[in-house]
C-alpha cells in the first residue's frame, strides 16, 4: 500500500523502469527454480514422505486403533500397550493430548501401511534419529508406506505445540529382526 497516491492515476501504462525489469525477471525465473527444486526434492531428498491424505471421523479412526490394539498387543509398556502388527498390514498411530498410542513393535524391511491422525488438537510427528516430520490433523488420516531399515527403538516427539504437557508427548517404534524378537 502507497503511502501516497502515484502522480500518474494510471500507472500501467508508463513504460517499466530497466532496474524495475531486471528484478522482476530474477524474482520470476527464482520462482521458477524454486518450484523445480521443490520437484527434485520431493522425488530424491529423501525426508519427505509421499502420502495420502483422507478425511475420517476422529471417533473411526479411534475405533480403528482400538481394534488394532486389541488384535495384535504382545505385551504393555508402562501401562502403553505394544502393538506388533503383521507386515503388509495397516498399522494405526493416534495422537492425542500428550501422547502417541500405541507403540509399534515393527518388522525390519517388512513394508507397512502406516496410518496417522489426531483425535484432538494439530499434533507433529517427528520420527527420529530418522527426522521424518509429518503435521498430524484431527480429521485427517494421513496414510504412507514406511518400511523399517534400522534396528532398535525410535522416538516419536510431538513437534507441534499443543498444549501444557506438549513437552511431554513422545512415543515410540520399534524395529526388530525377526517375529517375537524384543518382547
Amino acid at each position: 500500500m502507497a503511502v501516497a497516491p502515484p502522480s500518474v492515476r494510471v500507472w500501467w501504462n508508463e513504460p517499466i523502469a530497466r532496474t524495475e525489469l531486471v528484478w522482476m525477471v530474477i524474482a520470476f525465473l527464482w520462482g521458477v527454480i524454486m518450484f523445480f527444486t521443490m520437484i527434485f526434492w520431493h522425488v530424491f531428498g529423501e525426508q519427505n514422505l509421499s502420502n495420502e491424505t483422507y478425511k475420517i471421523n476422529p471417533e473411526t479412526y479411534v475405533a480403528k486403533v482400538d481394534a488394532m490394539v486389541e488384535q495384535y498387543t504382545v505385551r504393555e509398556e508402562e501401562g502403553f500397550p505394544v502393538v506388533r502388527p503383521p507386515p503388509g498390514s495397516d498399522v494405526y498411530l493416534l495422537a492425542r493430548a500428550f501422547q502417541f498410542y500405541p507403540l509399534l513393535e515393527l518388522e525390519k524391511g517388512k513394508a507397512y501401511r502406516m496410518h496417522l491422525s489426531s483425535a484432538d488438537v494439530q499434533h507433529g510427528f517427528s520420527l527420529q534419529p530418522v527426522n521424518i516430520n509429518i503435521s498430524v490433523h484431527p480429521g485427517y488420516d494421513h496414510v504412507f508406506t514406511v518400511t523399517p531399515t534400522t534396528l532398535g527403538e525410535h522416538g516419536i516427539v510431538c513437534n507441534e505445540y499443543c498444549g501444557l504437557g506438549h513437552h511431554t508427548m513422545i512415543g515410540k517404534i520399534y524395529v526388530t529382526e525377526q517375529e517375537g524378537a524384543g518382547s
